[in-house]
């Protein structure tokens, strides 16, 4: 996977944010629109921290204290703390679902009005309103989370080389299970390839050590949907599966797993609080690294278009992905097996998706970067 490796070299900001340098993302002000309601220019010279303003739109409430939602609001708070800023500086839009149009523009246009400098929206569906949105107001600064697009001036997208600790949470689960039968409830199927890349990130992690394991995959075709998640993963329970993991923003699916009895790996938040008798381990984000960097940039001026990439892509290196300690119920010799894959990854000589990979269609692949991948890997069984 060179092709993987040469994304991380154009996006040197993420390299720069965690030195300790003021990498700038993205935007000169564009001609035409109007400017935030207080804020003044976010792309300009600068805005002292006690006066700049910070927007964010989640698909959930973080008040739940685990899953997606939350993951990224701890990361919006380690921000706050790491900056200074007052709780009257973050204003933030919950339960905004990501395919209800009218909610997103309202949510949107009321951070704006309240003179947001800079507003992250959390969820894939956001995306093309910040878009238009970015162009309407060419002062703001609109930050996409998992999207692809950007505008190079006030508009950009955040993510992060997930699948490299999916792999890690596959060895874990490989190792684990007894049925050799592994479930994974999906946010989505093989349209969306940020879902489809980690499902096989994961599948290929257990199959480099239990190749005789097979993954199976059932989605609920919504980035939140607790009753559909617990059913899902029940669902794959009753289909025989003893390890399971997830691609949604809820940790109901560990919930159905310690409530069978059988074991689980967790997405975005540490979920072996939520489920201590099942989680192995979890999957995730440390989305502050992003925050912090991108906000210190506007309050120091330094998003300046065409100075540096405009978007923000790091992965274990960097310590924006990774899993959580190992609990007990992991097999022995997981830690061991776990550290061998890391120092693999991290030697920068190999990556998961690497070269040729064999599909559960027979065919081989190849991907370019994650938003690409619109196959499963050879072990993957969808039900």
């Amino acid at each position: 996977m060179k092709k993987f490796l040469s994304i991380l070299l154009a996006v040197c900001l993420l390299a720069l944010c965690l030195a300790g340098c003021g990498a700038s993302s993205s935007g000169s002000q564009a001609a035409g629109g109007s400017s935030a309601a207080a804020g003044g220019d976010a792309t300009g010279a600068g805005i002292p921290a006690d006066q700049i303003k910070v927007g964010v739109i989640h698909i959930g409430d973080p008040a739940d204290g685990s899953g997606y939602s939350y993951a990224h609001d701890q990361g919006i708070v380690g921000m706050q703390q790491a900056l200074g800023l007052s709780d009257d500086q973050i204003i933030r839009k919950n339960n905004v679902a990501d395919d209800d149009a009218a909610a997103i523009q309202t949510a949107l246009e009321e951070l704006v009005e309240a003179g947001c400098n800079i507003i992250f929206a959390t969820s894939w569906g956001y995306m093309d309103y910040c878009e238009a949105m970015a162009e309407e107001y060419p002062n703001v600064i609109f930050s996409h989370g998992t999207g692809s697009k950007s505008n190079g001036t006030n508009f950009n997208n955040y993510f992060g080389r997930i699948y490299q600790a999916r792999y890690l949470s596959g060895v874990a689960a490989g190792l684990n299970t007894k049925s050799n039968k592994i479930g994974y409830v999906a946010a989505w199927g093989t349209e969306n390839g940020e879902v489809t890349s980690g499902c096989d990130a994961f599948a290929m992690g257990v199959y480099s050590v239990n190749p005789d394991a097979e993954v199976y995959v059932k989605t609920t075709n919504s980035w939140y949907d607790p009753e559909g998640e617990k059913a899902a993963a029940q669902a794959l329970i009753d289909l025989g599966c003893d390890v399971i993991g997830q691609h949604c923003d809820t940790p109901n699916p560990q919930l159905a797993a310690e409530e069978a009895g059988v074991y689980g790996v967790g997405y975005n938040s540490d979920m072996a609080k939520d489920a201590p008798g099942a989680v192995l381990t979890s999957v995730v984000w440390n989305w502050s690294a992003y925050y912090t960097t991108a906000v210190q940039n506007v309050i120091d001026g330094t998003w300046v278009a065409g100075e540096k990439v405009d978007n923000y892509y790091g992965g274990l290196a960097e310590g924006f992905v990774d899993i959580t300690d190992l609990s007990d119920l992991c097999a022995e010799g997981t830690a061991e097996a776990v550290e061998e894959a890391r120092a693999k990854i991290l030697s920068g000589e190999w990556d998961v998706f690497d070269g040729e990979i064999e599909g559960n269609d027979g065919q081989m692949h190849t991907s370019e970067y994650y938003l690409d991948v619109n196959w499963y890997f050879k072990n993957v069984v969808v039900k």
